[in-house]
């Protein structure tokens, strides 16, 4: 952009009555709005005629732009900034660039539009009692202009009443609640990172993420045996009557909780001193779109300030990076029944208005860039073990040594011989055992897809020796003081 003031066409016309043209505005969005709504005109700036707008019209677009977008910087330095000048290592300037500038920049157009742009809006703000003070009033020639970041306060407190809605009135059925998550997730699917993550990514079957960890304690032998013996049961999400309330998950909905690595799924559970714990690898068995939550962070909007929608796609994103981190931050065991009580709203919505599989989010126990995953219910069935009918399963702790008990896991499972088929019996149809299998109560009443495959090989058992905790410690300072008797 050139800095030399170009000469206009109609030097003698006030700035009002001028026109510019779409050829001569560089922002891509206000260009486009002129070529498709202004009317033909002889451009004042370049002389051609084609769809164009008045000055007087930019400036409206001008104004708009600049109250939603950019702020009138100080006059004067700040207090701080007073003392480092009387300290004389400090040389002051106005922060900003010249209102000129800063329209010429917004808009992208040369400095003789911009300057009769802010002609007419100098003239529109102009003040006869402030000009009398010294006072500068918006869009003064001395005036300079910085952009401003997005407020979110607007997001702020609409989630504000939804959590005290959802909390204090209405749990279920809450209309409120629903407006709000809606407000929040609008265009979920679409949002990207400033280096060009999608928020929400895809998981399964020959993808980077393409299995999930998940452990659970044990602290006495018998429960052991059990989970050993049918790991897709015990390891696995547990059946509803038995799934307690979590973080993603009210009481009565079983959901996956899992980590990216084992070690990770062994720190989510906390297990005391003594106690064992159980680790398998559960392979994703088709693709699965999961919500990215620390990608919400960065959410990167593109649009133009002169799109009057833009402000609010800016504030939704700062706002996604302040629920990101609400989502995530640890909850105090006291706290956890209300405060569950939002990010189960969030998850239920996710899943059935979103049509999400589940959510990705860091560990808050292991920290670094651990992650916690949490398929949502439809998408956290496990496939059952093959076992022929009447297999027996025993599992084995230790062993006898010369040298006394040795630890030592075994698990056998011992099946039926085949049993020899009747004379003249004809051989099974898909359809007869389907017939067979619901006559004897085994049909699958569950209407989930099987989503999660556990790797039998994979399973471990940890011994837990040790805990290590990660801390800051802050000292406590203590002061003594004579009382003083009050003189009223």
């Amino acid at each position: 952009m050139s800095n030399q003031l170009e000469p206009t066409l109609s030097d003698s016309d006030t700035p009002e009555v001028k026109h510019i043209c779409f050829a001569c505005v560089g922002e891509e969005f206000l260009r486009a709005e002129i070529e498709k709504e202004g009317e033909a005109a002889t451009c004042a700036y370049c002389g051609k005629q084609r769809k164009s707008i008045s000055i007087e019209q930019l400036a409206d677009r001008v104004e708009g732009a600049f109250e939603e977008h950019y702020r009138r910087t100080s006059t004067e330095p700040s207090s701080l900034e007073y003392m480092m000048l009387k300290e004389g290592d400090y040389d002051w300037e106005r922060e900003g660039e010249p209102a000129v500038w800063a329209i010429a920049n917004a808009a992208e157009i040369e400095e003789a539009p911009a300057t009769d742009v802010q002609k007419v809006l100098e003239e529109r703000h102009s003040d006869f009692d402030m000009a009398a003070m010294g006072e500068e009033c918006e869009f003064d020639s001395e005036a300079y202009y910085e952009e401003k970041g997005p407020n979110d306060i607007e997001f702020r407190e609409e989630w504000w009443g939804f959590e005290q809605s959802l909390k204090t009135e209405t749990r279920f059925f809450n209309k409120r609640a629903q407006a709000t998550l809606g407000s929040v997730f609008e265009g979920l699917a679409d949002h990207e990172t400033r280096d060009g993550r999608r928020v929400v990514i895809q998981a399964g079957p020959g993808l980077a993420l393409s299995s999930l960890y998940r452990a659970r304690v044990f602290q006495s032998s018998e429960p052991l045996e059990k989970a050993l013996e049918r790991p897709d049961i015990e390891i696995g999400p547990p059946p509803f009557e038995m799934a307690t309330a979590g973080r993603m998950n009210a009481r009565g909905i079983s959901v996956f909780y899992g980590a990216t690595e084992p070690t990770v799924a062994l720190a989510e559970i906390r297990p005391p001193v003594g106690s064992r714990v159980v680790i398998g690898k559960f392979d994703l068995l088709r693709p699965m779109r999961l919500l990215d939550v620390a990608a919400l962070q960065s959410v990167f909007v593109k649009g133009s300030i002169f799109d009057g929608g833009y402000i609010r796609h800016l504030e939704q994103a700062k706002f996604l990076g302040h629920l990101s981190r609400r989502i995530t931050m640890p909850v105090m065991p006291n706290d956890e029944p209300s405060n569950y009580l939002i990010t189960q709203a969030i998850a239920d919505y996710l899943a059935t208005e979103i049509k999400l599989d589940g959510i990705v989010y860091p560990s808050a126990q292991a920290g670094s860039n651990a992650q916690n995953v949490v398929l949502f219910r439809h998408a956290a069935r496990v496939r059952e073990m093959e076992l022929p009918p009447k297999t027996e399963i025993s599992a084995q702790l230790y062993q006898d040594t010369d040298e006394g008990r040795e630890t030592d896991y075994w698990v056998w499972e011992e099946v039926p011989p085949p049993e020899p088929p009747e004379a003249g019996e004809a051989k099974d149809t898909s359809l007869r055992r389907v017939l067979l299998s619901s006559i004897s109560g085994t049909h699958d009443t569950d209407g989930r897809e099987v989503t999660l495959h556990l790797d039998l090989t994979s399973i471990e058992v940890h011994h837990i020796t040790g805990v290590v905790f990660s801390t800051e410690a802050y000292p406590v300072r203590r002061h003594r003081s004579e009382k003083r008797k009050s003189p009223f």
